[in-house]
């Protein structure tokens, strides 16, 4: 029987953790991070949602030493779950990479339209009031199928494309950083809260689980790693990613704040280059913003198409789902019936353009939080070091009260019934497929703890 190519190293876990973190969010929605939080309240929040999340990416890190499986959180909670908890832990989870993946197919006719405003032409129809347009969409279906060849084709060939994206997006992210010290003022952060300081950092920390999912994808490829590899990697590769993940939009609000006034940018389009335009006068900051938010795309693209196809492909080898998800093929090595479903699901995302941007950042976040929560309460439940149950607690801890933050109403910023809806959708769909396998019954340790 066909097995996934064993390729990856250390480096290509932490691109992938990192790529599949940071994308083009930090360029297209900078000016609704500044309008929930101020320059410090958005920053406070990115990297306390960072530190905070450190023992959740400790929880996974133990987890896929000992349990190696692409289905990750639906395999850890099977050892302590239910079955229908462990399917629908994982479906949830498996929403949160999903959804980034139009996400980013519609951000990048965004983007491009910005330089080449040509593209916003040849209207299709609108959603919730937002026109798509004939040429954006193109874009768009564009890159979702030159990912899904490039994966299609082998996990080697998708992991030296993030290689090469992530290491180009830190090199000229750490230029733009010098730009902003060179020309920037401290007068430009005032007032540092959009809010009071609880809210504004709350507001802030109900996204961070959306922009930081991401870390966990490496347990996702685990069985795809080197022969040589040594499994303590995932470890530093998980704690490397959401630090550095968690600095990069930390440090990119308070770039954006101290070159330019920050409240002149919130409702503005692309607030990043604006922000670099008005204060140099002149386009080219704007062309490398350009350039580094097109790599980012590329790479969170890549990463999260990566995480899902192989959460998919689980899905289907533990026969939960129709068994053909969990085809494996012969040549390339590669979950190839996995990866066509999520690129054409994709593409039935692009359908609905700009009004998909900001609901997506609120789903995902809570699936994000739910399938942190589960799994870091099967691991507390399997453990028995004390000093590990401990840190397990905080991971716990941190990811019910992100939970709680967008689905308790007392909350800012809580779900609305619109997304409510769209999640609805997507268990149903769950359901349905789970009632259409051939098996119904979940395979709880289709690799043991070791």
């Amino acid at each position: 029987m066909p097995t996934l190519a064993r390729k990856l190293r250390v480096t290509d876990y932490f691109t992938l953790a990192f790529g599949t973190m940071v994308g083009v969010g930090w360029l297209v929605l900078m000016d609704d991070w500044l309008g929930r939080g101020g320059p410090l309240g958005a920053a406070l929040g990115f990297a306390l949602g960072g530190l905070l999340l450190l023992p959740v990416g400790y929880v996974y890190g133990q987890w896929v030493q000992r349990l190696p499986d692409a289905a990750s959180e639906a395999a850890y909670t099977a050892q302590v779950f239910p079955p229908i908890v462990s399917f629908f832990t994982g479906w949830v989870m498996l929403l949160a990479y999903f959804i980034v993946c139009p996400w980013e197919a519609v951000a990048i006719g965004k983007v491009a339209a910005y330089i080449f405003p040509s593209l916003n032409s040849f209207v299709l129809y609108t959603v919730a009031g937002q026109p798509v347009f004939l040429p954006r969409f193109l874009l768009g279906a564009a890159m979702t199928v030159f990912l899904a060849i490039l994966n299609y084709r082998g996990i080697r060939l998708s992991a030296t494309f993030q290689n090469w994206t992530a290491c180009t997006v830190i090199l000229l992210f750490f230029l733009l950083l010098a730009i902003s010290a060179w020309r920037g003022s401290p007068t430009n952060f005032q007032p540092l809260f959009g809010a009071t300081p609880f809210v504004s950092i709350v507001l802030t920390l109900q996204i961070v689980p959306y922009f930081l999912t991401g870390f966990e994808s490496a347990p996702k490829c685990a069985e795809e790693a080197n022969p040589e590899f040594k499994r303590a990697g995932y470890m530093r590769a998980i704690a490397l990613a959401l630090v550095v993940g968690a600095g990069f939009y930390a440090l990119s609000v308070l770039a954006v704040s101290y070159i330019t006034p920050w409240q002149n940018l919130v409702g503005k389009r692309f607030a990043t280059a604006i922000a670099f335009e008005q204060a140099l006068g002149a386009r080219w900051p704007v062309r490398l913003i350009l350039l580094t938010a097109f790599l980012g795309l590329f790479q969170c693209f890549n990463g999260n198409f990566v995480a899902s196809s192989r959460l998919l492909f689980a899905y289907g080898r533990r026969l939960t789902i129709p068994a053909a998800f969990g085809r494996i093929h012969e040549k390339f090595q590669t979950p190839s019936i996995a990866i066509l479903s999520i690129a054409v699901a994709t593409l039935a995302g692009l359908l609905l353009g700009d009004a998909l941007l900001v609901p997506v950042t609120e789903v995902g976040s809570m699936a994000s939080a739910f399938g942190w929560l589960a799994t870091c309460v099967s691991f507390f439940l399997v453990e028995r070091n004390l000093r590990s149950r401990a840190l397990t607690s905080l991971g716990i801890l941190v990811a019910a009260l992100l939970l709680i933050m967008k689905l308790v109403p007392a909350f800012p910023g809580h779900f609305t019934q619109a997304e409510w809806f769209a999640l609805a959708i997507w268990l149903a769909l769950g359901a349905s497929l789970h009632l259409r396998s051939s098996s119904p019954r979940i395979v709880a340790n289709s690799a043991s703890p070791r």
